[in-house]
Parts: structure tokens; sequence; C-alpha cells
């Protein structure tokens, strides 16, 4: 089975796997443990996850080899790195997500 048939998870960097200081300054943050024994569980049940992050937006390829490097020390995998959407996508874990109910626009915490 492809990885495209089965979906993947995508998991936000910048204070979602890792610590954020608020605006963006190019460093990664430290690890947020709770979030990275998530993807290492997901990662052992064989589930594709990918970084989800605008940062993979015009990247190049100094800032995409730290992203690498740091969840290899951090996470102890390589995860594939997007900031785009696509139908495969089942799930996303972010600090800035609001969820909203299918097709109706509404929030799924009921606030306007």
């Amino acid at each position: 089975m492809s990885q495209d048939t089965k979906g993947w998870i995508g998991v936000d960097l910048d204070g979602t796997l890792a610590h954020s200081g608020g605006l963006y300054d190019g460093e990664i943050g430290e690890p947020i443990p709770a979030m990275v024994d998530r993807v290492r569980v997901w990662r052992s049940e064989g589930k594709d996850v990918r970084l989800f992050t605008a940062r993979a937006n015009g990247i190049g390829i100094k800032e995409a080899v730290a992203i690498d490097l740091w969840c290899l020390d951090n996470i102890g995998y390589h995860l594939p790195l997007t900031c785009e959407k696509d139908k495969y996508m089942t799930e996303l874990w972010d600090d800035r997500a609001i969820q909203v109910i299918k097709n109706t626009g509404e929030r799924v915490d009921g606030e306007l």
C-alpha cells in the first residue's frame, strides 16, 4: 500500500512540536515532549507523519538541513517537510488551528 492511500498526519513545528518564542526568528526551539512522544508512537505504528509548517514555503537548503537534523536529534526520525495540504491528510496538529464541523463553517467548540 502506498503512503498516499493510507493518509498522513500533519504536525506543525513551531509551537506544536518545538517551543516557539513568539515571532519567528529562524531558530528551532526545544522539543515539546508530549508531542514528540505522540509522533514516535505514530511512527512505530507505521503511520506517515509529516512536518506541516510555513517554514517549508520557499525554504533554503541550510534551513531544510537544520530542520532535518532537529528531527533526527529530537525524534529519531526524518519527517518529510511540507506546507501544502492534500486530500490524503487525515489530521493536522497545530497550535493555531480552529476546528470546524465539516460542511457547516461552525466551530466545533461552539464559539462564533
